[in-house]
């Protein structure tokens, strides 16, 4: 059966897992109108999930992100002891569980028990396919993979990946549902490890590590050639676009021009390495005199706070340009 999501209508939406992931997730519904029921296994993190949210919230809220009070939206959000009670007839279910086959194939047995027949559910998993974990589930045509980024309600970006098992119909759903409570939803069409995000980070990731390793810049020279070199760009477009305006005759002059000389510098990176712990480690130490362990969660309330300043930017520029 396809499920039955909700789009205008505000029905109970449940999130597994209350990380923070799950929290931002919850974020997410609530900003939308919905009834949000949160559930984890851990009862401390139960016990502090509404303090972090609370907390965002009234960042929103000053930044002008949310039209209503924090006590309102907040007052849509409850957290449940138990599985049963966040899933009771949930329109959509959105897992963030530990990013383990084990800790995934576990709750999508129980979820396949659990949750109406009509409700789509959807994994926040990073890059573990949904047919890892929903092979045995006999509802397993409404799973699938809704990969955020972190935090979602501030980075609107989602993958929505099928299982070869997936019905193309909740794949739909999905889509318009994500849409309609504000994300940006992207279809990959099959199963690939990492999705495209990942992949792509990854491909950057890598690199840099390699660059650091072999001594040709230092971490900190390093990010600051994605925060104030390509970062500014790829924050209003994508590779493609960027290289379509970056030659006087677009895309395919870019790739005539510039092409040998990729194609080279992948050439050189053929045996790639893994990210041994020595090198683990020196890049640790670097990080750790830029910022103590200590202020990790400071900075990260600083970087939300800069991306809620980007977002307001951007729905601004989106206003006058239609205006």
């Amino acid at each position: 059966m396809a499920p039955d999501l909700p789009g205008g209508s505000r029905q109970p939406i449940a999130v597994i897992g209350a990380g923070l992931v799950g929290a931002g997730w919850a974020i997410v519904f609530a900003r939308a109108g919905h009834a949000v029921r949160i559930y984890d296994d851990s009862a401390s993190v139960r016990d502090g999930v509404m303090a972090l949210i609370a907390q965002n919230v009234r960042d929103l809220k000053s930044f002008d992100l949310i039209d209503e009070s924090p006590e309102a939206l907040l007052s849509r959000i409850a957290v449940h002891s138990t599985l049963e009670a966040a899933v009771l007839n949930a329109a959509y279910v959105q897992e963030s569980v530990f990013e383990t086959v084990e800790a995934k194939t576990k709750i999508y047995g129980a979820l396949d028990r659990l949750v109406p027949a009509t409700a789509a559910i959807g994994s926040s998993s990073s890059g573990i396919p949904a047919s890892a974990f929903t092979e045995r589930c006999t509802t397993r045509q409404r799973m699938l993979i809704a990969h955020p980024v972190n935090p979602p309600y501030l980075v609107p970006l989602v993958e929505l990946v099928p299982a070869p098992w997936t019905d193309a119909k909740t794949v739909d759903a999905v889509f318009a549902f994500m849409k309609a409570v504000g994300q940006e939803p992207i279809r990959v069409r099959r199963e690939v490890e990492g999705f495209v995000l990942n992949r792509l980070q990854g491909a950057l990731l890598n690199e840099a590590w390699a660059l650091f390793d072999e001594g040709y810049a230092s971490a900190e020279d390093i990010d600051k050639t994605v925060a104030v070199g390509l970062g500014l760009r790829w924050s209003f477009m994508g590779p493609f676009e960027t290289i379509d305006l970056n030659a006087p005759a677009g895309v395919a002059d870019y790739a005539r021009r510039l092409g040998p000389l990729y194609y080279a510098v992948a050439q050189s990176r053929c045996s790639p390495k893994a990210w041994s712990a020595k090198l683990i480690d020196k890049v640790e130490a670097e990080r750790r005199t830029k910022l103590s362990a200590s202020a990790l969660n400071q900075r990260r309330a600083w970087r939300d706070r800069r991306l809620m300043a980007l977002a307001a930017h951007k729905a601004k520029a989106a206003k006058d340009v239609g205006s």
